[in-house]
């Protein structure tokens, strides 16, 4: 008879699935139906004894995270996620395009988006614009949490944000993912014990996304982290909502198939030229549409 369960990660075409009902995990293969589960995914499943099982089919989404794979097919990430914290660092360089990137995507999932700034103890060793792109980001209506896994500042704000829902930490490599995740969840290794064990995975590798259920409530997923990353295939009314502060402007272009790149009326660039949008995130929506446009 088959179970509801949940997808905890996903290695190859074996992935761990969690019955929704007694918590246990399994080992599973998955039927054709099942061959794009991700982690998060809710599936019917069918056990095959020895703890281990099939994977039947996945319930419905209500949302799917993916990323342009280097063949031209998408790479998917997760699914079914409430909340989506883009990390980026104190102490390092930002990739600013890429968090633009990263919100473009969350908006279009639709999930709820979050900026968490880690290694907030380094946040003297910053450039003088970084502070200045942070209220940059409060102002057009993000949410903004700063914290440290080192002193612990922030990081009751940061378990709040986590505690319902389905959440994914998301980010380029080297803001500290890691750390967040070791911080809430302080039986990790424990846990990552566990999974391998299930898995027959030598060690727990950071190539996959997985899920873990937070002591105060809420599931995180942990992504892996990238060097770069752009949101899947995306036409421009996509891309528009992904910047938020476009909306009081958008329908009042003189054209209703304007680009916003030099068609005479345009009331995104007069927005531009009055400050009313910042240029740096407008040059960002031009560099999407032109990849967007590219593909």
């Amino acid at each position: 008879m088959s179970r509801h369960g949940r997808i905890i990660t996903r290695y190859g075409a074996e992935m761990l699935v969690e019955d929704v009902q007694d918590r246990e995990i399994h080992r599973c293969t998955g039927r054709r139906r099942a061959a794009q589960a991700v982690c998060g995914d809710f599936v019917l499943w069918e056990p095959a004894g020895h703890g281990n099982g099939v994977v039947l089919d996945i319930l419905p989404r209500r949302n799917l995270l993916s990323r342009p794979a280097p063949n031209g097919r998408e790479k998917l990430i997760a699914a079914n996620i409430d909340l989506a914290a883009v990390v980026i660092a104190h102490g390092m360089k930002p990739n600013w395009d890429m968090l633009d990137h990263y919100l473009v995507a969350v908006h279009n999932l639709p999930a709820e988006p979050l900026v968490l700034c880690n290694k907030a103890d380094l946040a003297e060793t910053d450039g003088g614009d970084f502070a200045v792109r942070l209220d940059e980001y409060r102002q057009i209506g993000y949410p903004v949490i700063e914290c440290s896994v080192r002193t612990g500042a922030g990081m009751d704000a940061v378990a709040k944000a986590f505690s319902s829902g389905t959440a994914i930490l998301l980010g380029q490599s080297g803001v500290g993912k890691s750390s967040l995740v070791k911080y809430l969840l302080p039986d990790l290794d424990i846990r990552i014990g566990a999974l391998s064990a299930h898995s027959g995975e030598g060690q727990h590798t950071t190539s996959v996304a997985t899920l873990y259920h937070l002591p105060e409530g809420g599931d995180l997923i942990d992504s892996p982290g990238v060097r770069d990353f752009r949101p899947g295939r995306l036409d421009r009314k996509a891309l528009e909502h992904g910047f938020p502060e476009f909306s009081p402007f958008l329908g009042q272009c003189r054209f209703n198939d304007c680009t916003h790149r030099s068609e005479p009326g345009c009331a995104i660039r007069a927005a531009v030229e009055q400050g009313q949008i910042l240029e740096r995130r407008y040059r960002s929506y031009l560099r999407l549409l032109e990849a967007s446009e590219a593909t």
